[in-house]
């Protein structure tokens, strides 16, 4: 079976995170997503777990359920670097003895849901593996909390230690990722990070597994590619949208080539601020190969549907108009993964008909991409062309994008191998 898994969210009890981020609530807006799995994120936190526990039913040790939706046992920490790390537990009872032993290195480990822990990252993985829990480093080329903010290679960062997988993060595609050869070896993670329940946050990164069951044992043997188990697709922001994909000031979010910032020390002539560096440069830094794992997964850039709705109808996405809007094709067509990829255009065009050519020119690499930096997310707009044109004129619509909006892979209709 196909199990779409979204591995790495928060809890309420995590900083800067919406208080709304409850069991029930993820269960509710995984289902509208079209997710099957997710993980509980913040499971040191005793209080969240408590809350885990009380509105979800053990299906196995490592695997809980509410609604039709699977919860698998998840955290991130932070080591005495402020690098971030993603851990799978296989059962509750390793939760309880991982947060025992960390207990001595942290002061927040009861408190906060993103524990800071006062070891090395190689230490944390070396626990990891004593105790058999996943780890892999989280978001993995942002330039404030991740392992290439800090480090130049695994090595460097894990020492002998065994990680398992790598967190792709909003500002990078598995094509980037590998242009590091350390790469080939792991399975990578697309995964969203929410810190707030809505569809858009939630799931706006998946995993599709192809797996016997939703359960954290069938989803280890496709992460470490066992018994036939295996990730057959990472789905996930375009790397543009992202809020670190270009080098940009983040305080004004002026954009800036690698050399005129270090030409200017990382401090933005125009206003003061910090200069930080984007995700691409830092890749095209550590770059060593231009090879590609034959076994590695497609990578799928998605838009969340709440923001393409929101582009077309020029209204925030969190404003009641977008609101029901979404809602309308949520009951029409039960998830927004398939109104984002599966539903045909004359059908999604009965609903709303300016929504569903937006969704064409998504689908096939025709929007307009704003790319993100310094903290702030890209944003996409919809060529004037197809805002004139007849849904059943698309297909006959020319429109030539600028070089740099092309997205660098084929579009969802090529990339599916079906007509829409």
């Amino acid at each position: 079976m196909l199990v779409d898994a979204d591995l790495h969210i928060h809890s309420r009890y995590s900083k800067a995170v919406s208080k709304t981020m409850t069991i029930p609530n993820l269960a509710e807006n995984a289902r509208f997503k079209g997710l099957s799995a997710v993980g509980s994120g913040d499971i040191l936190n005793p209080k969240w777990e408590e809350e885990l526990l009380r509105y979800a039913r053990k299906v196995d040790g490592g695997t809980y359920e509410r609604n039709g939706i699977r919860f698998l046992l998840t955290t991130e920490v932070e080591d005495e670097r402020r690098v971030h790390h993603v851990l799978i537990f296989p059962d509750i009872g390793i939760v309880h003895e991982m947060r025992e032993r960390l207990k001595e290195y942290s002061r927040d480990i009861e408190t906060e849901g993103r524990p800071r822990v006062n070891l090395s990252a190689a230490e944390i993985a070396d626990l990891a593996n004593d105790l058999d829990v996943l780890i892999g480093p989280a978001h993995a080329f942002t330039p404030w909390t991740s392992l290439y903010k800090e480090y130049d290679s695994l090595k460097e960062a894990y020492g002998d230690a065994k990680i398992d997988f790598l967190e792709l993060g909003l500002s990078a595609d598995s094509e980037m990722a590998d242009m590091i050869r350390a790469h080939h070896r792991l399975t990578y993670l697309s995964n969203s990070d929410a810190h707030s329940p809505m569809p858009h946050r939630l799931g706006r990164e998946f995993n599709r597994f192809e797996v016997e069951e939703a359960t954290f044992e069938e989803i280890r043997k496709a992460i470490l590619r066992r018994g036939g188990r295996r990730i057959v697709l990472n789905a996930g922001l375009d790397p543009r949208l992202g809020k670190y994909h270009l080098t940009a000031c983040s305080r004004c979010y002026t954009r800036y080539s690698l050399e005129e910032a270090k030409t200017y020390h990382w401090k933005c002539p125009k206003c003061g601020g910090r200069i930080k560096k984007g995700v691409r440069d830092r890749i095209l830094e550590l770059a060593d190969t231009e090879e590609r794992p034959k076994d590695r997964p497609p990578y799928l850039r998605l838009a969340p549907l709440a923001e393409i709705i929101a582009m077309v109808i020029d209204k925030g996405v969190g404003t009641k108009s977008v609101r029901l809007i979404w809602e309308r094709f949520l009951r029409e067509f039960r998830s927004e993964i398939r109104v984002l990829v599966d539903v045909p255009v004359r059908e999604l065009a009965a609903v709303h008909g300016e929504v569903a050519k937006a969704v064409w020119a998504y689908r096939n690499g025709k929007l307009i991409v704003i790319p993100g930096g310094g903290g702030k997310y890209g944003e996409i707009k919809l060529p004037e062309e197809i805002r004139k044109a007849e849904v059943d004129e698309l297909e006959s619509v020319e429109i030539e994008l600028p070089e740099e909006e092309k997205p660098g892979q084929r579009s969802i209709t090529e990339f599916l191998g079906v007509a829409h």
